[in-house]
C-alpha cells in the first residue's frame, strides 16, 4: 500500500502543476485569437481547473471503476463548497459584486436538478451521460453569449479575469504549454486512479468513498489554492467564481463523460445520501452568500458554517465505512 500511496501523492502533486501549464496555455492561446479575457475566464479557465477531475474519471469508467468517476464529481463538488469556499471565508470574507456570477448560481442550481432527474432510476447510462455533455455545451454557449455582452468592462469579474491572464506569449509556446500541459495531465490522472483503487482494494472500502474523499480533495487543491490567492489579492468575483463554475462542470461534464464511456448502476448511498448532501451545500452557499438586490457576500461566520458541515459529512462517511 506504501507504493499505491505515493503513487496518489506524486500524481497529485503533478496534476496540480499540470493543471496550472494546460489552463496557461489554453488561456494564452485564446488571447492570441482575439477571446476577451470575460470569455476566456469563463470558459477555457473554468474547464481547466475541471480538467483532473473529468481526466480521473475517464480513465475509472474506462478501467471499470466507474465508482470512483461518480464519487469524485460529487465529492468535488462537495469539497468545493464546504472545504474550498469554507476555508477561503475563513481565511478571507467574499464580497459578491459581478452579475455575471449571480446569474451563474441559478445555472448550478438546474444542473444538479437536471442531472439529479437523470440519475432517479440509481442507473447513469449513455444516454444519461450524452443528455448532460448536451447540457454543458449549452452551458459553454450561453457563457459565451454573455461573456461577449459584458466584455465592454462593467462587470468587475471582467477585470479580474484582465489581471488573472498569464503574461502574453507567443502562439509556439502557448501551445507547447497546452500540450504538454494535456499529456501530464493524462499520465498524473492515471497514477491517481491506479494508486486510489490499490489503497481502497487494501483498505476494504468502496470505490465510490474513494472517489469521496481521497480523490475529491485531491482534485480540489488547485480551487481551494486558487480561492485563496485570489481572495487575497482581492479578487473575490474569482474566488467564489473558480467554485461555482467547476462545480458546474463538474455536475454535467465529469458524470456526463462517466456514463458515456462506461454505464454504472449506482450505489444507494449516492441518491440517498450523498446528492441530497451536496445538494444542500448549495442551498447553504445560496442562502449564506446571494445578495437580493445587493452584493452578495461569504462571512466567516458562514465560511465556518460550510467548514464545519464538510468536516461532519467526512466524519459521518468514516463511520460508515468502518460499518
Amino acid at each position: 500500500m506504501l507504493i499505491s500511496a505515493i503513487a496518489v501523492v506524486a500524481g497529485f502533486t503533478l496534476l496540480v502543476w499540470a493543471a496550472d501549464r494546460f489552463v496557461i496555455g489554453a488561456a494564452a492561446t485564446a488571447r492570441n485569437l482575439g477571446i476577451s479575457p470575460l470569455v476566456i475566464g469563463l470558459t477555457i479557465v473554468g474547464f481547466g481547473t475541471s480538467a483532473p477531475e473529468m481526466l480521473i474519471s475517464a480513465i475509472s469508467a474506462w478501467d471499470g471503476n466507474p465508482g470512483v468517476a461518480v464519487g469524485n464529481a460529487l465529492g468535488s463538488n462537495i469539497a468545493n463548497m464546504g472545504l474550498v469556499l469554507g476555508a477561503t471565508a475563513l481565511i478571507k470574507p467574499l464580497q459578491i459584486h459581478s452579475a455575471t456570477l449571480q446569474r451563474e448560481y441559478p445555472i448550478m442550481f438546474i444542473a444538479i436538478i437536471f442531472a439529479l432527474l437523470l440519475l432517479l432510476d440509481n442507473k447513469l447510462g449513455r444516454g444519461d451521460g450524452l443528455l448532460l455533455m448536451g447540457g454543458l455545451a449549452l452551458v459553454l454557449y450561453w457563457l459565451v453569449r454573455m461573456g461577449r455582452r459584458e466584455q465592454d468592462g462593467l462587470d468587475p469579474m471582467a477585470a479580474e479575469f484582465e489581471a488573472e491572464l498569464p503574461p502574453e506569449m507567443s502562439s509556439g509556446r502557448a501551445l507547447l504549454l497546452l500540450l504538454g500541459g494535456l499529456l501530464l495531465l493524462l499520465i498524473s490522472s492515471r497514477m491517481v486512479v491506479w494508486g486510489a483503487v490499490e489503497i481502497a482494494r487494501a483498505l476494504g472500502v468502496s470505490d465510490l468513498v474513494i472517489g469521496l474523499t481521497i480523490i475529491a480533495i485531491g482534485t480540489s487543491l488547485p480551487e481551494l489554492a486558487a480561492s485563496v490567492m485570489s481572495a487575497l489579492r482581492g479578487e473575490h468575483d474569482i474566488a467564489i467564481g473558480n467554485v461555482i463554475g467547476s462545480n458546474i462542470f463538474n455536475i454535467l461534464g465529469v458524470l456526463g463523460i462517466s456514463g458515456i464511456i462506461l454505464p454504472y448502476h449506482m450505489d444507494p448511498e449516492v441518491l440517498g445520501r450523498d446528492f441530497p448532501i451536496m445538494t444542500g451545500f448549495a442551498i447553504a452557499l445560496f442562502a449564506l452568500a446571494y445578495g437580493f438586490r445587493k452584493p452578495g457576500s461569504l462571512t466567516r461566520r458562514g465560511g465556518g458554517i460550510l467548514l464545519a458541515g464538510y468536516l461532519g459529512y467526512l466524519a459521518m462517511l468514516g463511520a460508515a465505512s468502518m460499518q
